[in-house]
């Protein structure tokens, strides 16, 4: 009787080692299969804010953002240069633009580009390795970027009514982009979108009606007179529209640029935000008929053959 029980106690016991073994391969699988190690990286903002991971994998990452408040946003990921912080961008970076910014609104150009000449010298270092286009309020967008690893700022600089930046109201995050890369490939494209100081922004398909994926390349890159480089945004845009009002709005150095409220008849659908030259990113769109622009947001779009108008049927 007492070698039954002791039989029956290291089955038990067997059986027990080899379920928690089993529980913990499926956490490890689990693990190893999140969303994150997917690629898939969901940001929101409800209204002055993103919503994220504070930690990512490097490589090919989809980033899936739901504006869920009443302005225009964007995302854009930064690339620091070692040491620098959050704490840097708040002390050393922000002062200048916003100083710059509030010259600019009350007409005091000279006194503003002083203010722009404070900006520190390590930000010339940062690399901006895309993210997404403008985004309307209630839109959710989702652009494929590839991630370095290292430390990011996760920024929207749109403005405010009063012109002040949103990075200065919140939407400035801290993101540490690790070393292990994700499972995720690029996407292929049903589209490809050419960008360049030589050519402009060119859209080198037809498209019609549907989902649609961009393929955005970026041959090279420049900083222009509003100190970034270009990108492409995806507008559609009704035909009472003025194209002008959009163009002048994408340049933040017009008081009036980049600030709440966004031109009228004009719904911003995401896009590609700045990348390196010689590489590349990726931007779903689901298109219904009617009028498009692909825009790049710096001064004068349209004299710099950055502005790509195209129809839907």
């Amino acid at each position: 009787m007492k070698k039954l029980w002791i039989l029956a106690f290291s089955i038990l016991c067997f059986h027990g080692c080899k379920q928690k073994e089993k529980e913990k391969e499926q956490d490890v699988t689990e693990m190893e299969t999140s969303p994150l190690k997917l690629g898939d990286v969901t940001i929101s903002t409800q209204s002055m804010e993103f919503f994220s991971a504070d930690t990512l994998y490097s490589g090919w990452n989809n980033l899936i953002y739901e504006n869920k408040s009443t302005e225009v946003h964007f995302v854009m990921m930064d690339l620091y240069p070692e040491g620098i912080t959050i704490e840097n961008t708040k002390n050393e970076l922000l002062p200048p633009f916003d100083d710059g910014m509030r010259l600019i609104m009350e007409e005091k150009m000279d006194s503003a580009m002083a203010a722009f000449g404070k900006i520190p010298e390590w930000y010339q270092q940062v690399k901006f390795l895309g993210g997404t286009g403008l985004v309307s309020p209630r839109h959710t967008v989702k652009s494929t970027v590839y991630l370095e690893p290292g430390r990011y700022m996760m920024e929207c600089y749109v403005k405010m009514f009063n012109g002040e930046w949103h990075t200065s109201h919140g939407m400035l995050k801290e993101i540490i982009v690790l070393e292990e890369t994700t499972e995720l490939h690029p996407p292929k494209p049903t589209a490809n979108i050419s960008i360049s100081t030589t050519n402009g922004l060119i859209l080198n398909d037809s498209i019609s009606s549907g989902k649609h994926i961009f393929q955005t390349d970026f041959i090279d890159q420049k900083v222009y007179e509003n100190f970034v480089g270009h990108d492409v945004n995806l507008v559609r845009y009704e035909s009472t529209a003025s194209l002008d009002s959009l163009i002048q709005w994408m340049n933040w150095m017009d008081p009036r640029g980049l600030r709440s409220p966004a031109p009228q008849g004009f719904t911003f659908l995401g896009g590609m935000n700045n990348l390196p030259a010689d590489s590349k990113g990726f931007f779903e769109a689901e298109l219904i008929p009617g009028n498009y622009v692909l825009i790049s947001e710096v001064p004068a779009a349209d004299e710099k053959s950055l502005l790509y108008k195209f129809s839907v049927e």
